[in-house]
């Protein structure tokens, strides 16, 4: 089997466009998805697809996982993936979920004589598919170093934070900035409107403005067009994400009262319905 081989699975937006990436990098892909249909594009562009999680990883050694939550982490990885793989094997896991979590996926493959990269990846599918991608890596470091340039070809910045849960806990701060930032542009946006200025003109001017920033103006763009699917960020994994920050920070002994109030507006979206929406359809229900 040739080194540069790799199995992804997880094609949703993010996984995806890591795995276009990596085949338009020179890597030789197996992949697996749910959702069958969604290899598709990465089959005509090279790549081989898998009827299972288990077919993906024979005789491959390097994996990498897109997986929604922990749930889907604990059915993939460990009920069909680690029975399966080579010792001495690695699992590049770019899946969000708790720091906890992490420390104790990481001891459990260790355990079964396989290695994990804990790889939290910052951006859009956009940039997913250019490379652009910020990587926040941590775990043994020379796990790390024997992947370097998979690392590399996703991301344009590669940041070693030690630890496993380490890179958990990092994604999980952005993306609590992310909820935060997405619900108080939606709440100004309804006081404006509601106070009868106009809603496109108001969203391009604190687009423009410099209280904005590049996560507000791609949602403010969004929110202008109403155009929530398909979603770059799900409103129903940002709730995840919110509430195992919240969860996490709980137990480090520190209150969120803010992003707590932030986490339940979505839960709200996702409760009404429109959690496959993307995070910036919580202007509708603002």
């Amino acid at each position: 089997m040739s080194r540069t081989r790799l199995a992804f699975i997880g094609l949703g937006n993010m996984g995806g466009g890591m795995a276009h990436r990596l085949l338009r990098s020179g890597y030789e892909l197996t992949v697996h998805n749910r959702t069958a249909s969604r290899a598709e594009p990465l089959v005509a562009a090279g790549a081989v697809a898998a009827d299972s999680p288990a077919e993906a990883v024979a005789g491959i050694r390097t994996v990498l996982l897109s997986l929604s939550d922990e749930a889907a982490v604990e059915q993939v990885l460990f009920g069909e993936v680690v029975p399966v793989l080579e010792a001495g094997s690695t699992v590049i896991d770019t899946s969000t979920v708790s720091p906890d979590y992490a420390r104790q996926a990481a001891a459990r493959l260790a355990a079964a004589g396989l290695r994990r990269v804990e790889a939290c990846v910052v951006g859009n599918p956009f940039q997913a598919r250019e490379g652009q991608l910020r990587v926040f890596a941590s775990g043994d470091e020379q796990d790390i170093e024997a992947v370097r340039p998979v690392l590399e070809a996703l991301g344009s910045e590669l940041v070693l934070l030690g630890a496993p849960g380490a890179a958990a806990t990092a994604k999980l701060i952005l993306n609590l900035l992310l909820g935060a930032q997405v619900a108080s542009l939606a709440e100004a946006v309804t006081y404006g409107e509601r106070a009868g200025l106009d809603r496109d003109q108001l969203l391009a001017s604190i687009a423009g403005s410099g209280f904005s920033s590049q996560v507000m103006r791609f949602r403010a763009e969004l929110m202008r067009k109403g155009s929530y699917q398909p979603a770059f960020f799900r409103a129903t994994l940002m709730e995840k994400d919110l509430r195992l920050a919240v969860t996490d920070a709980a137990a480090a002994g520190v209150a969120m009262p803010v992003l707590d109030t932030v986490r339940a507006r979505f839960a709200a979206v996702v409760g009404a319905g429109d959690g496959d929406k993307d995070a910036s359809v919580l202007i509708e229900h603002t």
